[in-house]
């Protein structure tokens, strides 16, 4: 169900969510594959696809028909998937999801947890889960606001509404449009691959103001000793 390829340069990794039958929704096992597939990586960069027409629709409806209404086993799925959100989120890798069709639910809560979000022309974007009496619970609520703004995360959520790609952009669901969001994987790739990893680090730092300036400092003295001769050759 996950599929991983790693470049000839070892530059970066593609994670493919590869379930196309069922558009790539993710079971129990199919979210554990994806967690090991991210926490395995020791390129700078992931890249993370779905297979097929989707990329992906989220939590498989039969796992969670499977759950038979109990109420503990239900908790313990959604922290299986917040757990390989915060995977994603914590890797030391840059993981950029590339997205083309539907990234629905989880799928979307997964792409959220991403550091950059490229869609194609043709990807969509929906919470449907209020629809049916339910709501994404892999970390949505809580990195869905952080992405787009509280009023949009609320129109959204509450609505069920999906959105193409040219509104994603404009409410931040996604940085940029690309016929090939790979390419912006490759892109960032091409850069200092210690860099990508402390640049991460920084702007994902959660901890108050002068902690963070406190560690950005440190960590920007630990780069220009590492590139110390990269930086004599810019100024030869």
């Amino acid at each position: 169900m996950i599929d991983v390829d790693i470049d000839a340069d070892r530059s970066v990794r593609t994670v493919t969510i590869d379930r196309p039958e069922a558009r790539n929704a993710l079971t129990v096992g199919g979210l554990e594959s994806l967690e090991a597939a991210i926490e395995a990586a020791d390129e700078p960069v992931i890249y993370l696809r779905g297979r097929g027409p989707a990329f992906c629709a989220g939590a498989d409806l039969a796992a969670v028909g499977g759950l038979d209404g109990d109420r503990d086993r239900a908790v313990e799925f959604a922290r299986l998937g917040q757990r390989v959100a915060r995977a994603i989120e914590d890797s030391p890798a840059v993981v950029v999801a590339g997205i083309d069709g539907p990234a629905r639910g989880g799928g979307l809560e997964l792409a959220l947890a991403c550091d950059v979000r490229v869609g194609t022309a043709g990807s969509t974007y929906g919470e449907p889960g209020v629809t049916f009496g339910l709501f994404g619970a892999w970390g949505g609520t809580v990195r869905l606001p952080r992405a787009v703004g509280d009023g949009n995360a609320l129109e959204f959520a509450l609505s069920g509404r999906a959105v193409d790609a040219e509104e994603a952009l404009r409410m931040g669901l996604i940085s940029r449009i690309e016929d090939d969001p790979r390419d912006v994987a490759e892109e960032i790739a091409s850069n200092a691959a210690d860099t990508l990893a402390v640049l991460k680090g920084r702007i994902r730092d959660d901890g108050e103001r002068a902690t963070q300036e406190r560690r950005e400092a440190q960590a920007f003295g630990d780069l220009v000793e590492a590139h110390a001769d990269d930086i004599d050759a810019l100024l030869e």
